[in-house]
């Protein structure tokens, strides 16, 4: 476990817990790349690389641990309102399951309640949860809209993605300012033009 700088005037704690065996494993492996590219893993720049690494590479797929249904259920109310419910601007960070670079953008996700509502940060929760694994952006965006219609069955779920991939950028064909934007949509959202469009332009000052 490890833990950061604490005042205990200010009632905080926060804490670190990482699988000492998968950790040790990972560094291992993370040692052995390093060695095949030609590096020199004593140096002192590289010696607590790995290790690092190996720690990193959890917390950026920790979305495996986390189940998003109950997330949604966590905070689950029953409320009587039937018109849309945006929650725009959410920032993703995730990695592409083909060369194990990052994207990274940010979601916008609506939904229109049919009983229940659920807590508005949950919203943003579920998205992590999906997006800290390796992904590719139609999936994630099909994930999150599939998770909440069927924990909350509302009347409607639209979910837009847009999305820049440093596989894209760095790599192949580099192209910098390239950005992509998926989008999915269930019930009322699907079968209402007059719904979607007013969800469109709703968030489009968002949108790049």
């Amino acid at each position: 476990m490890e833990q950061d700088d604490h005042n205990p005037a200010q009632g905080y704690l926060k804490t670190e817990e990482w699988d000492e065996v998968k950790t040790e494993q990972l560094a291992g492996h993370y040692a052995a790349i390093l060695s095949l590219l030609g590096e020199d893993i004593s140096r002192d720049g590289l010696q607590k690389t790995p290790l690092r690494v190996a720690k990193s590479i959890q917390f950026l797929t920790q979305g495996y641990a986390q189940d998003p249904h109950a997330i949604l259920r966590g905070a689950l109310f029953r409320e009587e309102y039937q018109q849309m419910v945006i929650v725009k601007d959410i920032e993703l960070y995730s990695l592409c399951e083909h060369h194990l670079l990052p994207f990274y953008g940010k979601a916008h996700v609506a939904y229109i309640p049919d009983g229940y509502i659920t807590g508005l940060s949950k919203i943003a929760r579920v998205v992590d949860a999906f997006a800290r694994r390796l992904q590719v952006q139609e999936r994630l965006t099909r994930q999150i809209l599939e998770c909440i219609h069927e924990t909350l069955h509302p009347l409607g779920v639209a979910v837009v993605i847009e999305a820049a991939h440093m596989c894209m950028q760095m790599r192949g064909v580099e192209k910098q300012n390239s950005v992509t934007t998926t989008s999915a949509f269930k019930g009322a959202f699907l079968s209402d033009s007059k719904t979607r469009e007013e969800f469109v332009q709703l968030i489009k000052g968002s949108l790049s």
